[in-house]
């Protein structure tokens, strides 16, 4: 990836980060705020990005909605990358024949697709941003412990590891100093691209009105308000889709920059 590339996906980052944090420095106003003098206001000097049909600024919601849409990915990324450290490390440093019960059972739900397993998981526990980070963190655990699993299981063996049973250290220490931190150093660029990945699955289930709740300034919530006045007033989806888009397409040029410096080492 070029450098220029880099530099501005760090930018977009930096900027979204910017948002969720301290909202109110680009967008001082009311997300929530309602004025139905002004509905379905087209893009322009007074509102940047539009209104929606109550009078609502869209460019005020999209950035409040920074916090709403990163928060559930980031919780979600951290909720599956978690369940994966632990099943990942029970699977690889078990015995053979736990080793393989749990493969089983990761392969098994790796291959249920992501979005579908989100959906069956909030049919058992109802809607709602809780739900919803649950959902996909649950979904992505599968792919994650799989890997940490792989990379644990190539570090048992390794000198490191055999230099710290000479000097004397126990299982766990060598198991939260050694194995771990370094089983993850080459997953940090798959744990970026799974961020965006995340935030992408949580609009999508937002969209399909099981996350985030309108009047609420999600970007998925957003996009399902804006279908139906899409013929009329195609701003309301279009900021919100490219705020999505943005962070993803962002967070998978980090995460291939990553993964290059990763395969450098």
């Amino acid at each position: 990836m070029s450098r220029t590339a880099k530099i501005l996906s760090a930018i977009v980052i930096g900027l979204w980060l910017l948002m969720a944090l301290a909202p109110s420095v680009l967008a001082p106003g009311d997300p929530l705020a309602i004025n139905p003098v002004q509905a379905f206001q087209k893009p322009g000097a007074a509102h940047f990005f539009g209104t929606d049909e109550s009078g609502r600024d869209i460019y005020t919601r999209v950035i409040h909605g920074a916090s709403d849409s990163l928060s559930i990915g980031l919780a979600a990324t951290a909720l599956g990358m978690g369940l994966a450290i632990i099943l990942g490390t029970v699977a690889a440093l078990s015995p053979r024949w736990i080793d393989d019960i749990i493969l089983r059972v990761l392969e098994a739900l790796y291959a249920i697709p992501s979005l579908l397993m989100a959906l069956l998981i909030i049919a058992f526990t109802g809607p709602g941003v809780g739900p919803a980070i649950v959902a996909v963190g649950l979904s992505t655990a599968p792919g994650y412990a799989r890997l940490v699993r792989s990379q644990i299981r190539s570090l048992k063996n390794s000198e490191m590891l055999e230099a710290a049973t000479v000097l004397g250290r126990g299982s766990w220490l060598k198991v939260r100093n050694h194995l771990v931190p370094n089983a993850l150093k080459p997953l940090l660029a798959l744990v970026t691209l799974g961020i965006g990945q995340a935030v992408i699955w949580a609009a999508a289930l937002s969209f399909l009105g099981l996350g985030a709740a309108p009047p609420a300034p999600e970007w998925g919530a957003m996009l399902s308000a804006g279908r139906t006045y899409l013929h009329l007033a195609w701003w309301m989806s279009l900021f919100p889709g490219l705020a999505i888009v943005a962070v993803a397409v962002s967070a998978t040029l980090i995460g291939r920059a990553l993964g290059g410096k990763v395969k450098s080492l």
